[in-house]
């Protein structure tokens, strides 16, 4: 995808500099982690390394996973789980025997008595569930780390919001506010010849939350749009108490979008092929932009606030930060 760049206009009408898109790579480290040794008495001098849980039993030797039925044993009784005996091609990886079809029954009902913390317990997660049902919890928990929001690279980078905000800063450099309310105007040179672009990220900080702001051009079925949708940066519960607004126009025109901000959980991709924000096709944006056409400057406003519940009348009114 193509970025380019954003004007974001001030009160008083002056354009701040131009945003320009950075790419950094990102680094990662894996840790590993085996039980040392412990020798049975004063004679013995070498001794292999030995699991010191059930847990650690039920971990592949392979992909270091937690195993789940079917788990699978070779004659010697060494395990693994189903989904890497096609990858070793069904030998075993501990001692190279052919594993056939034997099952580790035994470990299977094991596993069935046990009761383990959810694995995002670090990050605050206080629940306890049976071994069997702790992945469909993982898989929605509310502490599990949210993916990078931003739109345009393959960002691998989890993490909670402080840690991605800071991310967002320092590694994507995009750019940062503060305030609900926004002027950005949108520039695109021979925007006829692209049918596909990304322009940089903004993230608004207001409410004591993060929000994203995302503005590409893409092909919807066979016509060019451009479209700027909204999206916050925590849970879909938390999402549904704001409320945000975009505006586009020109020449006694206007085109105004209101909806509620995407969670980031959703990803940019899927926020942005269910159609969830203001589209605009081409040929309008650059009616818009004003001149002969031949260039995008497409001036896009808007605002953020917050639902409150009216506690006499059972009904939302909007906060409007100042």
């Amino acid at each position: 995808m193509e970025f380019d760049s954003i004007e974001c206009v001030t009160p008083d009408g002056l354009d701040e500099e131009e945003i320009h898109r950075h790419h950094h790579p990102q680094h990662h480290q894996n840790h590993h982690f085996s039980a040392g040794p412990k020798p049975h008495n004063n004679n013995v001098v070498h001794v292999q390394p030995a699991a010191t849980s059930v847990h650690e039993l039920l971990e592949c030797p392979v992909c270091t996973n937690s195993m789940y039925p079917p788990i699978h044993q070779c004659q010697n009784g060494h395990t693994l789980c189903s989904t890497c005996k096609t990858r070793v091609h069904n030998r075993c990886p501990t001692c190279r025997q052919e594993l056939g079809d034997i099952r580790c029954l035994a470990l299977e009902k094991v596993a069935e008595s046990l009761e383990l913390p959810c694995k995002y317990y670090s990050l605050g997660c206080p629940e306890i569930f049976p071994y069997y049902s702790k992945l469909k919890h993982e898989a929605l928990c509310n502490f599990r780390p949210y993916n990078c929001p931003y739109a345009g690279s393959e960002c691998s980078v989890v993490g909670d919001i402080p840690f991605l905000v800071a991310h967002l800063r320092d590694d994507h450099k995009v750019d940062m506010h503060t305030g609900c309310t926004f002027n950005h105007r949108y520039v695109k040179s021979n925007p006829r010849e692209v049918e596909n672009a990304t322009w940089m990220l903004t993230v608004f900080h207001c409410f004591g939350q993060y929000f994203c702001l995302h503005f590409e051009a893409f092909q919807l079925g066979m016509a060019p749009v451009y479209m700027a949708f909204l999206r916050f940066m925590g849970d879909e519960n938390e999402a549904r108490n704001y409320s945000y607004s975009l505006e586009v126009g020109a020449n006694g025109r206007k085109l105004i979008w209101e909806g509620t901000p995407r969670s980031i959980r959703d990803s940019h991709r899927k926020v942005r092929d269910s159609h969830d924000g203001l589209i605009i096709q081409r040929n309008m944006a650059l009616f818009f932009s004003g001149g002969d056409r031949k260039e995008l400057k497409l001036r896009v406003t808007g605002r953020i606030w917050k639902e409150q519940q009216n506690q006499d009348a059972g009904v939302c009114i909007p906060n409007l930060c100042s």
